[in-house]
């Protein structure tokens, strides 16, 4: 691992002045990839649900079938981001499929409104969803490839900035065209596809990334089980309890958001409108605090920012169980994201520093990305088991007792981080 690690480190330094220029264009190319790319997902989530209701009565079955993208990213995430760390071409290993993925999902995309029954409809949501997850950890793996490791944090900020953003572009073509134009409306986001797709591709050379170029030199490639068994047998277990930490604390995020309505309704008293909106302007703080959350990473180091986000989560939830207005409830909200900020856009990172070596870059993205989805199974389905036994009224303490136990998790992270001589955290 230290040969690997030396070759990583030679290859993202050079005797060229500061490249803070070239980080900036490069990161915002990746950015404008993932913005794309969200844009179509949000809409999907925003607007399939109502196509699907057109064909399939159960409410249940819909969920299901929503949740079906989530379910094959598990097996795919892993899977493509091996596949392109060991892909060799004078494009690189990440942008020929990009080049490639991104049209064929925009096209699929499409043609969701156009489908005239329930096989069709499912047939082509199974399409785009097994293509568009191949695209999610690719784009993503582009910031390890390209940014040195101490600049991570704040290039990994900008890009998941720019995805929230997309949540807005999918609500204002909900709320401007759908009603007059709804299947014009999914042409919206397949166009930003494409034209950023041919953006990308003529400006991002990923053969001329440092991580690209020092896996090329690498004497072998890796297969994914033998990443998996280098994972679970090492007696370094950083990675391990880092990923553990990304699933405890993905099911605290994810519970906090998916099950804020029914909770606002339950426990508050407000009609389904306005619960669904309580967490309308902790997006708004999220977007705000992200690139503040890096420039703290890379100043105090990436564990502590992690560790005192999570707690001011925590502490902000715990603190919803206590003060239960509206008014709190929303302001509670907005801290919490802020301190799910610093987690969020640190941990991916951290998981990167800590990866072997720039040859396993992909798919330690698509294992983050593995941990995250089972958090976000799981978290919402362990804290909605709790309300069955405890009621609504605690809900915000239970989640505040499961970002504990992640915090728990990355104070012992750090504690053998402490001991290692191998640093993650710069």
């Amino acid at each position: 691992m230290a040969e690997m690690k030396a070759r990583d480190d030679a290859a993202y330094r050079s005797d060229r002045p500061d490249h803070s220029r070239s980080y900036r264009k490069i990161t915002f190319f990746i950015a404008l990839a993932l913005f794309a790319q969200e844009a179509t997902w949000n809409f999907y989530d925003n607007q399939v649900p109502v196509l699907l209701r057109e064909h399939v009565a159960s409410a249940a079955l819909v969920g299901a079938l929503m949740g079906l993208d989530n379910l094959l990213g598990i097996f795919i995430q892993p899977w493509i981001g091996n596949r392109s760390d060991n892909t060799r071409t004078r494009w690189g290993r990440r942008i020929p499929y990009l080049a490639v993925g991104m049209p064929v999902a925009a096209i699929l995309f499409v043609f969701l409104p156009w489908t005239t029954s329930a096989a069709m409809l499912i047939a082509v949501m199974v399409g785009y969803a097994l293509v568009a997850n191949t695209m999610r950890p690719l784009a993503e793996s582009l910031v390890p490839d390209f940014i040195p490791p101490e600049r991570r944090s704040r290039a990994n900020a900008v890009v998941k900035i720019a995805a929230a953003l997309t949540i807005i572009v999918a609500s204002l073509i909900s709320l401007l065209v759908v009603d007059d134009h709804p299947h014009a409306a999914f042409a919206i986001p397949s166009a930003i596809l494409l034209v950023v797709t041919a953006f990308v591709v003529w400006k991002v050379r990923d053969s001329e990334s440092p991580g690209y170029q020092a896996a090329a030199a690498a004497p072998a490639r890796v297969p994914f089980r033998a990443i998996l068994h280098d994972l679970l047998t090492d007696r370094d277990r950083r990675r391990l309890l880092l990923l553990l930490t990304v699933m405890l604390f993905g099911g605290a995020w994810f519970a906090s958001r998916s099950l804020i309505t029914p909770y606002g309704m339950e426990a508050l008293g407000l009609t389904r409108g306005e619960a669904g909106g309580l967490t309308l302007p902790s997006g708004i703080a999220y977007v705000i605090a992200a690139y503040p959350a890096a420039l703290l990473a890379e100043r105090y180091g990436r564990l502590k920012t992690m560790g005192a986000g999570m707690a001011l989560f925590a502490a902000s939830m715990a603190a919803g169980a206590v003060v239960q207005t509206p008014t709190a409830t929303v302001i509670i909200f907005c801290v919490a994201a802020v301190g799910a900020a610093g987690f969020l856009i640190n941990a991916a990172v951290a998981l990167w520093n800590l990866a072997p070596s720039s040859q396993v870059l992909g798919t330690y993205t698509g294992l983050y990305a593995v941990t995250w989805y089972l958090g976000g199974f799981g978290g919402p389905a362990l804290i909605g088991g709790v309300v069955d036994l405890t009621g609504w009224k605690p809900m915000l303490l239970d989640i505040a007792v499961l970002a504990t136990l992640a915090i728990a998790v990355v104070a012992h992270l750090g504690r053998l981080q402490r001991r290692a001589t191998t640093p993650i955290l710069k």
